[in-house]
């Protein structure tokens, strides 16, 4: 369910050359999901990551992801 959320989101992500030379990738509607790199491929590459850690981050504080909904077993969280 994971992966499947990533490449979902990964797939509407946009790139842009900068005048540098460098490539800027983002995702819309991920505030802070983004990467800069000297090749497209590790622009791809590091915003895969980005993704990744930011999901990661929202899921270990609770907090609400665009388009994706927690469920958590409560039965799972009590000591036995």
């Amino acid at each position: 369910m994971f992966s499947k959320f990533v490449e979902q989101k990964f797939r509407s992500a946009r790139y842009k050359i900068l005048k540098d030379g460098s490539y800027f990738g983002e995702i819309p509607g991920f505030k802070g999901v983004w990467a800069n790199a000297k090749s497209l491929e590790d622009c791809r590459q590091e915003l895969r990551e980005v993704l990744e850690e930011w999901l990661l981050l929202k899921v270990k504080h609770s907090e609400s992801v665009p388009g994706f909904r927690f469920r958590f077993d409560r039965r799972e969280l009590v000591k036995k």
